[in-house]
């Protein structure tokens, strides 16, 4: 039977990461339970990709936004920080993402991904996975789904926005609208 994971305290983590300076460091879950921070934790297959460039960059481009929602955002997948790192060092048009304003971990020994139920054992990859924690380390939301499809920001940051309401939000609720409670 698969394990649940919203309403549950979130599996703590600390991955080495590439960080937006481009310099290597540490991205961890405490870190940003300690800073009172929600954070948007997304696991993608693999770097130099075809799908995953779109995503990662879409959700760069919009890193202000969740920055408003004084929410911290952390991709992750099973490469290397090296490899992260030429990735990002690899102009868009050229395959690569370009400078990134949020961090890229590395999952290098597959646990993060295990932790939260993404990991194709077999491949050793994660599935595209995201998960929206809220400052005290409890999983508020989670979607996974085929690595062939890209996620849609907008709904991230919807979602996000409409968690931190502490109300009851209906179908196609959006940002600024009322809740039910």
């Amino acid at each position: 039977m698969a394990e649940r994971l919203v309403g549950t305290q979130a599996p703590r983590f600390e991955m080495e990461a590439v960080m937006p300076n481009q310099t290597f460091g540490k991205v961890s879950l405490e870190k940003n339970i300690e800073d009172d921070k929600w954070t948007v934790l997304f696991f993608y297959p693999m770097d130099f990709t075809f799908v995953c460039p779109t995503e990662i960059v879409a959700i760069s481009a919009r890193t202000d936004e969740f920055d408003a929602l004084n929410a911290s955002i952390i991709g992750a997948s099973t490469d290397t920080i090296h490899s992260h790192l030429a990735w990002t060092n690899t102009p868009i048009k050229e395959g690569g993402i370009g400078k990134l304003n949020y961090p890229l971990a590395a999952d290098t020994n597959h646990q993060v991904a295990s932790d939260y139920g993404v990991l194709i054992e077999e491949e050793g990859v994660a599935l595209r996975g995201l998960f929206i924690i809220n400052p005290k380390g409890e999983i508020q939301y989670e979607v996974v789904h085929h690595n062939n499809i890209g996620r849609e920001v907008d709904e991230v940051l919807r979602v996000l926005q409409a968690l931190q309401t502490g109300g009851l939000c209906p179908i196609n609720w959006q940002p600024g609208e009322k809740t039910i409670v």
